[in-house]
């Protein structure tokens, strides 16, 4: 014991780490106070609150606040409006690290409510998407639902957001049947794109696709910064920029397009695996979650060219697409 400590040394990690676990449960879960800890494990109350922080700084404790998301009413029925929406949801976000879990959290309250038995619900990739996912509540079962992946898988770039892993999470939250799409995102030349869309590996997850009743969706950006076919390793710089420079303002599924919702045409499109757009625009549900200024002009272009019918977004990029409306 140390001089004045009042804490046992303990010989094994896994000894500390079961002691704060201990007095962490007796605090949050059992509702004691420190003194009553401090009494039970024989150490001073100060020592109890001590080892509350490090049980806070060692990820033994992970305080999660559930705050409702706050909607604003007049911003969107503008939106809903202007851009002939089936719906929307534009909330107000306070701090800019929590966009992504406030707009999860309320596109998974949307999804849910949109979902019903017997239904083939069609999703891609990308971290909208994974932030959805993760505020989703498991629910209980929706009779024969299933999970279909829209976009070949990212492989081992980025494991948190790749289609594969998207559609196993919302297997497992939504206890639904997966359908995977066994096939990378894109490959090296259009031949070999043809083969694999020829292929039973394309199949299953198209057909399951064109009868698909729910989409969830992402927006992507075609700005550097914000790519995530540039910052996943998939399209280079010089990439990029030629899709720019034939208009691309955003994508959505992998089809890129324009401000006016217009696709484009370029090599890289012909090399990807995944529904082609025609079939995208016939889903009858499209809910597309996507905020940050970043996201503007993209969020523009998707809702001219039909991509989405429901927007997820915040109030910042809903007031700046509005404005830019009107220019």
């Amino acid at each position: 014991m140390n001089p004045g400590s009042g804490v046992k040394e303990m010989n094994r990690p896994d000894e500390r780490v079961n002691l704060l676990a201990d007095i962490a449960e007796m605090y949050f879960l059992e509702d004691k106070n420190q003194s009553e800890i401090a009494s039970l494990v024989g150490m001073t109350r100060s020592n109890v609150s001590r080892l509350l922080k490090e049980a806070r700084e060692s990820g033994i404790i992970k305080i999660e606040i559930k705050r409702p998301a706050k909607v604003d009413p007049a911003l969107t029925k503008r939106m809903v409006e202007r851009f002939n929406l089936m719906d929307a949801k534009i909330i107000d976000i306070n701090r800019q690290n929590q966009l992504l879990p406030k707009l999860g959290q309320v596109a998974g309250g949307e999804l849910v409510k949109y979902l019903k038995p017997g239904d083939v619900l069609a999703t891609a990739w990308g971290t909208a998407i994974s932030a959805t996912v993760d505020q989703l509540e498991k629910t209980s079962s929706i009779p024969n639902l299933k999970v279909v992946q829209m976009l070949g898988a990212l492989g081992a770039h980025i494991k948190e957001y790749d289609g594969h892993a998207i559609v196993r999470r919302l297997e497992e939250k939504l206890d639904a049947y997966g359908v995977y799409f066994h096939a990378p995102f894109f490959v090296e030349d259009e031949k070999m794109a043809k083969i694999i869309m020829d292929s039973k590996s394309y199949e299953e997850p198209m057909q399951l696709a064109q009868e698909a009743d729910v989409a969830l969706l992402g927006v992507g950006s075609i700005e550097i910064d914000h790519s995530s076919y540039y910052l996943a390793g998939y399209l280079s710089q010089e990439e990029i920029f030629s899709i720019r420079e034939r208009g691309a303002v955003g994508d959505v599924c992998a089809q890129f397009f324009n401000e006016q919702g217009k696709l484009i045409d370029h090599d890289f499109q012909k090399r990807m695996l995944g529904i082609p757009a025609s079939i995208l625009k016939r889903i009858p549900i499209r809910i597309g979650v996507a905020g940050g200024l970043a996201k503007v002009m993209p969020i523009i272009g998707a809702l001219k060219g039909g991509f989405i019918n429901i927007l997820i977004s915040d109030s910042a990029t809903a007031v700046e697409v509005l404005k830019r409306m009107q220019d």
